[in-house]
């Protein structure tokens, strides 16, 4: 390999790419994880749309104080 084959500092580690994704309304990019997940900006989901969430009991991890 010589000096012009050399990567550029910090380009050899390869980089995680999000995929865009879009409200499914608006069509507008969503960057919140819960929008994400959904496919639905805040200002278009509905409160009635709400993912219920649900807490719930889990053993400890092994090895975890």
């Amino acid at each position: 390999m010589t000096s012009t084959d050399d990567p550029l500092p910090g380009t050899d580690t390869p980089e995680a790419v999000r995929l865009r994704v879009t409200c499914r309304r608006c069509h507008r990019p969503l960057h919140d994880p819960e929008s994400r997940i959904l496919r639905l900006g805040p200002e278009c989901r509905d409160p009635a749309e709400r993912v219920p969430r649900h807490d719930v009991e889990q053993d400890p991890l092994p090895g975890v104080g």
